[in-house]
Formats: structure tokens, C-alpha cells, sequence
């Protein structure tokens, strides 16, 4: 660990004092090591000060697992696995009811899995900042007196974390990456998100790359017209990957979890509607329907949900949407 002049002449006294702590922390073991006494004797030298190991190492999760709970291929899988490690960011997109927060939560379950790495999962919203993410100034008051400090945002506070696993892969899961507004929420992690070997001032003084072990996953919802404001610059730095709604994990939930219910009726008429949407980023997903005992919930399901869903997107052929009522419906389903 080193600093520079300029760098440690920017610090502040808190951060220093962060700084000289995470240094004696790493480095006071070696100390006894080579005065000869083991690190049983720790507690001993330091009095009150005890540290402990919170490293602990993630449950296993194959990519066979992965398949029996998401109902994705084996291969399929490893291969978003792949995308992610090569590019270090990958974004899951498509319409909504796919799965794509639940997959991209397994997908990280396998990265990590068996390794001290973590995950952690944040949602972007319209009104979510540079502050907020990267870093941001905010108010602090002291004897009655109002002060601003430099505070890190959810990012660099996840990278920090990063660089305490010893190279084990961490993930940050960015839940409807596109509700934000990206340029200005990213601000010069643009940069680095393409060049991750390099490093860049920030607004603190500080320079700041990101650790090798990090890697990032987005959500992005084709329904959301947001996603039209995603730039081909940010395109370029993600491998997006494509769903579709899983109509064979469908059947095999139905089968397993409402063997009493049509399912082969429902997904006929599922196929028949997303026909009838001529956009396929408007199709309707499966997950609605992942539901035990669907048979006495499909009516709430249907007239809540979907319904609701519909009328937005036949707003203007009211024809095609009486035929897609729970009366109609109903009639299919049941007979």
C-alpha cells in the first residue's frame, strides 16, 4: 500500500485516519510474525483490539442447478457466465415477466459461488444521482456548525469492499439500469467502464479505478421506453443478453406445482397475445404464472395483472383487447 504526496496532502483527517487503520489492520500480523510470536498471542499485544475473519465463503451454485431452477440450459447459462467475465458487465433485457432479476441473481449465485466474493443488488430510479453512486458532497453538523464532507456513494463503497476479498469475484446486480438517468449517474465511470485497467481523478482528489474483481450486471425492462435513451457509448461497454419468455418452464411449473390446471390452454393463449403484439419487447412473460395452485389465483392474476398490461398496449384497438378480457379468458381456460 502507498500513497503519494499530492494524494495524502488531498485527504482529509478522517480519511487518514480510515487509511491508517485499514494499514495496521493488514499489516500488524506480519509484525508478530516476525518478531516470532503466533497470532494466537494477537489479543494479548493489542489489549482490546481483536479482529476477526467475516470472509466467509459462498454456497456453491452450478450451472446444472442454475437449469433446474430457472429452466435455461445448462450451456445457455454458462455461456451468459462467459459473456460476463470476458466483458466484466453484462445487462439481461427483455420483456417484462422473463426473469431477468431473478436470473441475473443466479448468474451471480454461480460467479461467486464457492469463492469469499459477495453480491449486492441496488435499483436505479429516476431520481438516483452521481451522488448517490459514485460520490457526492453532504451535510454534517458539528458544535452547531454546518459543514460538507466528501461521502462515497454505493459504488466506490462496494469497490472498497472489492478490494478486501483477495481477488474473489464481487458482483453488483443494477436493477432497471435504464430508470436512471445513465450519462450523469455514471459520470466518469464511462471511462473506466471501458478502459478497466486505467485510473481517473474524482471530484475528492482521490484516483479511483476499479478492482479487477468486480463485476457488474444490469436489468433492463424492453416495455420501459426508457431504454431508448441508452446511448450506443454505454451499449458499447455491456454484452447484452436477450430473453424471451420460457414458455417450456411454464409447462414443467405448471406440471410440477398446478398439475390441475389447462396448461397447455394457457400457453396457447399466452403465444396467441404475444402474436397479436407486434413488438416483441412488449411480450407477455411467464412469470406471472409461476404460482401454486394457479388455478384458484388465475382470475386475480389475470384481471390485476395482465389486464392492466394489455389496455396500455391495445389503448387504441379496443377490439383486440374484449377478446382479452377474464370473461373471454375464462371461456378458453375452462370451457
Amino acid at each position: 500500500m502507498s500513497i503519494s504526496k499530492a494524494e495524502l496532502l488531498n485527504l482529509t483527517s478522517e480519511d487518514l485516519s480510515e487509511s491508517i487503520s485499514q494499514a495496521f489492520i493488514a499489516l500488524f500480523p506480519l509484525v508478530q510474525l516476525s518478531c516470532g510470536l503466533g497470532l494466537s498471542s494477537l489479543s494479548s499485544l493489542t489489549g482490546q483490539i481483536e479482529f476477526e475473519n467475516d470472509l466467509k465463503v459462498q454456497e456453491e451454485y452450478s450451472a446444472y442447478l442454475a437449469e433446474q431452477e430457472t429452466g435455461f440450459a445448462q450451456k445457455e447459462f454458462e455461456q451468459w457466465a462467459k459473456a460476463l467475465l470476458r466483458k466484466r458487465q453484462a445487462i439481461f433485457y427483455g420483456p417484462p415477466g422473463t426473469g431477468k432479476t431473478f436470473i441475473a441473481r443466479k448468474l451471480a449465485d454461480h460467479i461467486v459461488g464457492g469463492t469469499t466474493g459477495k453480491i449486492d443488488l441496488i435499483q436505479f430510479h429516476p431520481s438516483y444521482s452521481y451522488e448517490d453512486f459514485m460520490q457526492g458532497l453532504r451535510p454534517e453538523t458539528k458544535d452547531g456548525k454546518l459543514s460538507f464532507r466528501m461521502i462515497p456513494g454505493r459504488f466506490l463503497e462496494f469497490c472498497e469492499e472489492a478490494e478486501q476479498r483477495n481477488g474473489a469475484p464481487c458482483v453488483l446486480i443494477i436493477d432497471e439500469i435504464n430508470r436512471a438517468n445513465l450519462s450523469k449517474v455514471l459520470g466518469e465511470l464511462m471511462y473506466l467502464l471501458e478502459y478497466r485497467n486505467e485510473s481517473i481523478p474524482l471530484a475528492s482528489g482521490k484516483r479511483f479505478s476499479i478492482p479487477p474483481n468486480v463485476l457488474i450486471i444490469g436489468t433492463m425492462n424492453t416495455a420501459d421506453r426508457s431504454i431508448a435513451l441508452v446511448d450506443f457509448a454505454l451499449r458499447r461497454r455491456f454484452a447484452f443478453i436477450r430473453l424471451e419468455p420460457n414458455l417450456p418452464l411454464l409447462q414443467r411449473k405448471l406440471a410440477a406445482d398446478s398439475p390441475d390446471f389447462p396448461a397447455d390452454r394457457l400457453i396457447k393463449l399466452i403465444k396467441l397475445i404475444n402474436g397479436e403484439i407486434k413488438e416483441e419487447g412488449f411480450h407477455l412473460g411467464v412469470t406471472f404464472f409461476l404460482e401454486k395452485d394457479l388455478h384458484g389465483r388465475i382470475q386475480l392474476i389475470w384481471q390485476s395483472e395482465i389486464e392492466p398490461y394489455l389496455e396500455e398496449y391495445f389503448f387504441d384497438e379496443p377490439g383486440k383487447m374484449r377478446s382479452f378480457r377474464w370473461a373471454e379468458v375464462r371461456k378458453e381456460l375452462f370451457g
